[in-house]
């Protein structure tokens, strides 16, 4: 019998059971830490109490020595009942509440006592002089008067109840004794000053004498913890009288209780998170293929837009390209993904605008509203895109770079292109037609001068012919000749400003000129027709980026128009009035007449093209008039006159961009 395949099957059995073992080790580890936790637990409270001990032990000591130094510094003073107003107020500020002592008695040399603080006269002395002298110990103050150095007395129990102690300290000058000075402390005071409340509330602080009764205590209603004790010897006082420092309970520890209880849920969740697993896996499974089938329906969808999508990660570099957009570009996916800038649909002609595009979309700083662009496809056409990006978010929130959507617009600009170029041309036909209204009127004006440069050219002929030598007379003719040439000159020019067919420009303009140049085109039909145009021009108007010819014509048609509508009135009342002003960071030109005015059932649709109230009119001037105001930002409104007829309203924005014909 073959047992070879016993060996590999042992040892797969032993890795099966591998999660088990560790699982158990696993728990060992954790309880033999919550011991080792443990034992450092109780070792830093141990730690802790011998610290805090010392420090209160040094405290005390410390304000006992204090207090000791003063007295002595003092007493040559005090004894000598010579007690100045200084040192009455440094005696007081010793029996002041913090310090623990409740009383300073001053002895001279023999024992008796001269003087004390507080004094019998005040209320808080129950005994009289001759009493007190009998409770002070004598043998303490010639010990003191031996040694040269403050000595401490036995605790006794104090009249008014608890512990007292006294501290005799002598009073040496350079001539010897002059006395003792004694400081009577409270016992349970100076426990209660010297003792911070966080030491209270951590510690219960006894005084035990050295037969081991307990003197006094400091402490609260808590259970103590008799595992953490440290007992110290009180010196001074001394005398056998020992400090026992005894830690309160702690609360329960219920961290290692909860992590063993842990442990074994824990092992209980590892079991079941191997089943939840198998079964998780099961269900990935089954959402990867839903995944694959989401994607490739999404793909289809991707592949049936028209619209171009480009996917770029941080660096530029691309990662996707969809069917439209290498149909729109004629490179394929292959040769476009993974190429960085320039790239090969860029236009050879806008390769620096379009590096610093590229460069303003990476740093987030691309516009919102999209931007055109002009691109090359691979046969070489121009091709003009419209780009919108969008930052590509992933699962986790960080963005991995940009999504493109690129539109071919090349025939809505060419379109947009054809309808600009339709407009300048109704315009310009729209001018024709105006100029062709008032050809009479100007012909008439070309007339004067013409018939006045004739008439000093005869003149001029005839001095020459009756050998007329006058300079100075012929130099006149002349000049009157050159200024009758200017006149006809200066009228055919503004006519043919004003008709020219020209691209669309924007400058600076002042509008006051404009008007006054509308006017004085519009001033020999005026005078023909009998008509007066008034002018209320607002001075120093700020200047406008606008097309000057555009506006011109909006003005003579709005004027015009005026006219037409007081054509019936007698003279006196054919007047409009053309008025400029600012108001609100805006200009403002009103052109009003007196005429019938507009009825409601024409005013709504005044602006509508070839809808005219005239029975030879085109019904396209005030559409124009509109159009012209609306390409400068502006608006063109009207309303009715106060004293009748209609105010055309032209509202154009000073700080404005200018828009692209």
């Amino acid at each position: 019998m073959d047992t070879r395949p016993q060996p590999a099957s042992q040892a797969q059995h032993w890795l099966s059971r591998l999660p088990y073992a560790a699982l158990v080790l696993f728990v060992l580890l954790i309880g033999a830490l919550i011991w080792l936790t443990q034992l450092h637990d109780e070792d830093s409270q141990r730690h802790s109490l011998i610290s805090d001990a010392l420090w209160m032990e040094q405290s005390l000591q410390f304000q006992l020595d204090r207090n000791a130094a003063q007295l002595a510094q003092l007493g040559p003073e005090l004894v000598a009942s010579e007690i100045s107003t200084q040192t009455d107020a440094r005696l007081r500020q010793l029996l002041r509440a913090d310090n623990g002592l409740t009383r300073v008695i001053w002895l001279d040399r023999d024992g008796n006592i001269l003087s004390m603080l507080p004094s019998l006269s005040e209320p808080s002395t129950p005994d009289g002089r001759r009493a007190l002298q009998a409770v002070i110990d004598p043998d303490l103050s010639r010990l003191a008067a031996t040694v040269g150095r403050p000595v401490y007395g036995p605790i006794y129990p104090a009249a008014s109840g608890g512990h007292q102690f006294e501290v005799h300290i002598p009073a040496i000058s350079d001539a010897g004794l002059l006395g003792i000075s004694i400081g009577v402390y409270s016992l349970e005071g100076l426990l209660a000053r010297e003792l911070p409340w966080w030491f209270t509330e951590k510690y219960r602080v006894s005084v035990m004498d050295s037969e081991g009764n307990e003197v006094t205590t400091r402490s609260r209603a808590a259970p103590l913890s008799n595992a953490h004790t440290h007992t110290m010897t009180f010196d001074p006082p001394g005398h056998g009288l020992t400090l026992q420092i005894t830690a309160y309970a702690g609360e329960i520890r219920w961290i290692p209780a909860l992590l063993m209880t842990s442990i074994l849920a824990l092992a209980a969740i590892l079991l079941w998170s191997f089943w939840q697993l198998r079964l998780q896996l099961k269900r990935r499974l089954a959402a990867e293929a839903a995944l694959r089938g989401e994607t490739l329906f999404r793909k289809a969808m991707e592949d049936s837009l028209l619209t171009g999508l480009r996917a770029r990660d941080l660096t530029g570099r691309i990662t996707y390209v969809n069917p439209a957009f290498c149909n729109m570009v004629g490179f394929s996916a292959q040769e476009l993904i993974g190429l960085r800038p320039p790239m090969p649909y860029w236009h050879p002609e806008h390769i620096e605008r379009l590096q610093e595009i590229h460069d303003m979309i990476l740093s987030g700083q691309g516009p919102r509203a999209g931007v055109e662009v002009k691109l090359r496809r691979k046969n070489g056409d121009a091709l003009d895109a419209l780009i919108f990006e969008a930052p590509l978010i992933d699962a986790s929130g960080r963005q991995t770079g940009w999504m493109g959507s690129i539109m071919d617009i090349t025939e809505r600009k060419r379109a947009r292109e054809l309808a600009r170029q339709q407009d300048e041309r109704l315009q310009a036909t729209s001018r024709l037609i105006t100029m062709g209204e008032m050809a009479s009127t100007l012909a008439h004006e070309l007339n004067q001068p013409l018939a006045a440069i004739s008439t000093y050219n005869s003149g001029c002929l005839n001095l020459l012919t009756e050998g007329a030598t006058d300079i100075d007379e012929l130099r006149d003719v002349h000049e009157k000749i050159a200024r009758q040439a200017y006149r006809a000159a200066a009228i055919i020019h503004r006519v043919h400003d004003f008709v020219r067919r020209s691209e669309p420009k924007r400058e600076r303009i002042a509008l006051n000129d404009v008007v006054r140049e509308a006017v004085e085109l519009m001033d020999a039909d005026a005078r023909k027709r009998q008509m007066r145009i008034v002018l209320h021009l607002a001075p120093g108007l700020p200047t406008l980026a606008a097309d000057p010819v555009m506006i011109e014509q909006l003005v003579v048609n709005l004027v015009r128009n005026g006219m037409d509508a007081v054509a019936p009135l007698p003279a006196d009342r054919r007047i409009i009035s053309v008025t400029t002003q600012e108001r609100n960071g805006n200009l403002i030109l009103r052109v009003a007449d007196r005429g019938p005015g507009i009825p409601p059932e024409q005013a709504r649709r005044l602006f509508e093209p070839f809808f005219s109230t005239k029975e030879e009119g085109m019904g396209m001037g005030l559409n124009i008039c509109r159009s012209i105001a609306e390409l400068h930002r502006g608006r063109l409104s009207f309303e009715a006159g106060p004293d009748g007829g209609a105010v055309f309203i032209l509202t154009l924005p000073v700080e404005m961009e200018p828009a692209t014909a």
